[in-house]
C-alpha cells in the first residue's frame, strides 16, 4: 500500500512498506491529498521503447562507422 505522507514543494513523500520515497507531485491526480492511499499501474510503452532502441542503434552506427 502506498500512502501520501506529505507534500514538500513540488514533491509528494510516499510511504511504502518500511520507508518513504519522493515522487513529483504532478504525477499524482490533482485531487490527491495527504493521507490518501494510492494504487499504481505501470505499463511498458513498447512502441516508444522500440523507437529509442532504433535511434540509439543509428547513433552507434554513426559513431563506430569504419
Amino acid at each position: 500500500m502506498f500512502i501520501i505522507d506529505r507534500f514538500e514543494g513540488d514533491m509528494a513523500v510516499i510511504e511504502y512498506q518500511d520507508g518513504t520515497f519522493a515522487l513529483p507531485r504532478n504525477l499524482l491526480p490533482p485531487e490527491a491529498s495527504e493521507g490518501d492511499a494510492l494504487r499504481f499501474s505501470i505499463t511498458v510503452d513498447t512502441e516508444e521503447t522500440e523507437e529509442r532502441r532504433t535511434k540509439i542503434e543509428h547513433l552507434m552506427d554513426d559513431v563506430f562507422e569504419d
